[in-house]
């Protein structure tokens, strides 16, 4: 595996230097004199919440409960579906994924955050950084992806509910979910050996609690022309045409609903959208605000504390969105507790004989 993944870098390599000849008439980024020697700097200083010293134990109590809540209702998600056959459908097989996901989308940014809270001068290596930043943009693209799939999943029950079964088969479901991943490492992959290709010889402080590509970006002291096409066109790919397959999914899905003649099954498949369209529109709005916000590389104390909210604080949303109103997520429920009351008296009769 190592093998392919430093094949893969190499050849990207060689692509990456062909294109930047290719568009070097059009580079417009900042750029190294040829007689220069240059002194590659080993790690970066992130600033985090360090300019809010009258409030950062508050900050850190806050966001240390926000990261277990968010850690604990995934994994109860995740293993309430597993437990129950019930849950086994694609809908739910799905979310389980989700939940996963959200997992390591917040585990790569908000262990470092808090460990950083009470240091006096939190660095991070350009390795460690090209790491989280990995793990960060695999998740969140393949989130982006996921959430088409879910979509499009929505659509075949609503818009085909007699097809329904045969449409979303499990191998189907592996596939879409295997693509997920796919999509969302081989995106990711592309970036990190492109952002290697980089030199950072100047300043060294990211004025964020974590490495993101707008603030690597400035640092950057060589032509930044290639990473930036290659965000933009994943930008467009991940996030746009993503958008844009889920707003024609739910046009369908919205025609469907309004030919229901009865008020209770037009209520029921609207309740069964509701909560995938309430976590996508806060998917994309608070990533959407705050990479546009943050483009051009600076990072203002509002954007920091947004990225907060696109970072960790949806994670811990996502369950509660798909639960909350979830029939089949609180029957579940209500099925596993009767288990574990019936086990409980098992073991008193067994302990009375």
């Amino acid at each position: 595996m190592w093998h392919a993944l430093e094949l893969y870098c190499y050849h990207f390599t060689r692509v990456s230097s062909a294109f930047f000849c290719l568009f070097s008439d059009f580079r417009s980024s900042k750029t190294m004199t040829g007689g220069e020697n240059i002194t590659n700097i080993t790690d970066f200083i992130l600033l985090g919440f360090s300019d809010f010293p009258q409030i950062i134990a508050g900050l850190f109590v806050v966001f240390l409960v926000i990261y277990i809540l968010t850690l604990t209702w995934n994994l109860c998600l995740i293993v309430l579906i597993r437990m129950d056959s019930h849950l086994h459908m694609p809908m739910y097989f799905f979310l389980s994924n989700l939940s996963f996901i959200d997992i390591c989308y917040v585990s790569s940014t908000a262990p470092k955050m808090l460990y950083d809270f009470f240091q006096a001068k939190p660095t991070i290596t350009v390795v460690g950084c090209a790491i989280q930043y990995f793990v960060f943009s695999t998740m969140g693209m393949s989130e982006s992806y996921l959430m088409t799939v879910m979509a499009y999943d929505r659509y075949a029950a609503i818009c085909n509910p007699l097809l329904y079964s045969s449409i979303m088969t499990p191998s189907l479901c592996g596939w879409m979910m295997l693509g997920s991943y796919m999509a969302g490492l081989s995106a990711s992959l592309s970036q990190v050996c492109a952002m290697f290709q980089l030199h950072f010889c100047g300043p060294n402080v990211i004025h964020h609690f974590f490495c993101d590509m707008p603030q690597l970006l400035v640092l950057s002291c060589s032509d930044t022309f290639f990473v930036r096409l290659l965000t933009a066109i994943l930008t467009v790919i991940f996030g746009i045409i993503n958008a844009l397959v889920i707003m024609i999914s739910y046009v369908y899905i919205v025609i469907s609903i309004m030919k229901i003649t009865s008020a209770k099954g037009r209520s029921k498949a609207f309740n069964t959208c509701a909560s995938h369209l309430t976590a996508v529109t806060l998917f994309y709005t608070s990533g959407m605000f705050v990479y546009l916000s943050s483009s051009s590389g600076g990072s203002s104390s509002f954007d920091r504390f947004a990225s907060v909210f696109y970072t960790v604080v949806i994670p811990m949303l996502n369950p509660l969105i798909y639960s909350l109103r979830n029939k089949d997520i609180k029957d579940a429920l209500k099925r596993l507790q009767r288990k574990r009351g019936c086990r409980s008296n098992n073991r008193l009769r067994d302990l009375s004989c």
